[in-house]
């Protein structure tokens, strides 16, 4: 096993596996001191979304600070873009559980499956249109946001306004990551993709805390 010599890519990979150890460890935050029959759901949800970007993070590290043979690479990128296109239709059904309840959730889970699976199975037949799958992760994480904003404004979830703000920083972060001309010197050097992995795990801390705020007692 051969590490990458690149600063910026070695700094990339270590904070991919922060981002990674925050969306795995706050399944076990989200469970903490349980609760109330239809909360199960819910929690099931968000936590398969914690696995499925702990899971994109942590290949996202073996991508950045590996030497890989190309053939593998490609495989690495094509199982995180499948765990980030599943992670952005599970936020979907969050979102409906809490504004409509469970039994809209179950029936936004039924389309949102196959809708982030279509996604991801587009860009593998048509490489070139990559960039309609980043429109649809950006649509999922808008949707996202107006939900826990308006519950925010309603006052019908403790919690939302923080979760609304978790994810906000987090479309931030995706903001940052398209300028690649983005670097920092800060004891290590920082390039677009480190800076977006340090932002983002700021907005998944912000996220899980107004979550565990949320969740019935």
């Amino acid at each position: 096993m051969e590490f990458i010599k690149n600063p910026a890519e070695q700094t990339t990979a270590l904070t991919d596996l922060l981002l990674a150890a925050v969306a795995l460890g706050g399944i076990f935050f989200l469970h903490l001191g349980r609760t109330g029959y239809n909360d199960y759901f819910r929690l099931a949800v968000w936590s398969a979304a914690m696995g499925a970007i702990g899971l994109a993070a942590f290949l996202g590290a073996a991508a950045h600070g590996l030497v890989l043979a190309p053939a593998r690479h490609q495989r690495i990128w094509q199982i995180l873009n499948l765990a980030l296109a599943l992670a952005g239709g599970l936020f979907v059904v969050a979102a409906v559980f809490d504004l409509w309840g469970v039994s809209a959730s179950g029936r936004a889970l039924g389309i949102m499956l196959p809708v982030s699976l279509g996604f991801y199975a587009a860009t593998l037949r048509y490489p070139g249109i990559f960039f309609v799958f980043v429109v649809f992760e950006g649509l999922v994480l808008i949707f996202s946001l107006s939900a826990y904003v308006v519950l925010a404004f309603r006052g019908e979830l403790e919690g939302a306004a923080l979760i609304a703000a978790g994810i906000l920083v987090s479309i931030s972060a995706a903001a940052i990551q398209a300028k690649k001309s983005i670097s920092l010197k800060l004891i290590w050097q920082f390039d677009h993709n480190g800076i977006y992995h340090l932002v983002q795990t700021v907005g998944l801390i912000m996220l899980l805390i107004g979550l565990r705020c949320s969740a019935p007692q």
